[in-house]
């Protein structure tokens, strides 16, 4: 709330000194940030306490994984609004901030016979840590879909549902050789066919020379 900050400044004209305030207001994208934050913390605290204690509890029903997955989508998206929306409110709070911009509030310094100059520049570190990490958490828990996922039905229905190669060329292989099989065995069984009569009329025809040979 810069609107509420403010200040006193040389008026150049004895020991009169007057007040003035910054412009801009970014509280309500810096309240939203540190409420993610801070839900987001709790959530994690709660989270690992269920993890170690209550493992069987966690798995029961799969009640545990959905939810579990759900708030971390919530809170992914969340993080990355979040961050955005402080991302923008500390680059106008820079902008407001700046000592050229301050400076151009002063009365004194309208004036040109006076010169005006900023003796410190402000320090905005911890400012842009704090966006950073604010990424960096949209990328941890965005990351942790994943391995939430896992832990769901959704995936190990799935996983269910997906055929198996090596079970289909299995099952293929299997399928060619009782083709051949069958096919083997129908060629054997009408050879043995074929083969009677031409044993019976080979027999038929040794049967003459020892007809020929009785009487002789």
């Amino acid at each position: 709330r810069l609107h509420q900050v403010t200040f006193e400044v040389p008026t150049c004209e004895g020991k009169e000194r007057e007040k003035l305030a910054l412009t801009g207001d970014s509280s309500s994208s810096a309240e939203f940030f540190v409420t993610v934050a801070v839900f987001a913390f709790l959530y994690s605290l709660a989270a690992t306490v269920v993890y170690i204690f209550y493992q069987n509890k966690y798995r029961e029903n799969n009640r545990g994984p959905l939810i579990d997955f759900i708030v971390t989508v919530v809170f992914s998206f969340l993080w990355l609004v979040g961050s955005s929306a402080w991302a923008k409110g500390l680059s106008d709070v820079k902008v407001a901030t700046d000592p050229k911009e301050v400076l151009l509030l002063m009365s004194a310094c309208k004036q040109p016979s006076n010169k005006c100059m900023a003796v410190h520049s402000p320090v905005m570190s911890s400012l842009n840590t704090s966006v950073v990490f604010g990424f960096l958490n949209f990328i941890l828990w965005a990351g942790n879909i994943w391995f939430v996922f896992k832990e769901t039905g959704w995936h190990s229905s799935g996983q269910m549902y997906l055929p198996d190669p090596m079970e289909k060329h299995s099952s293929s292989y299997n399928q060619g050789r009782y083709n051949q099989d069958s096919y083997g065995s129908g060629g054997g069984y009408s050879q043995q066919e074929s083969l009677g009569p031409a044993s019976d009329e080979f027999g038929q025809q040794s049967s003459g020379p020892a007809s020929f040979s009785n009487p002789i």
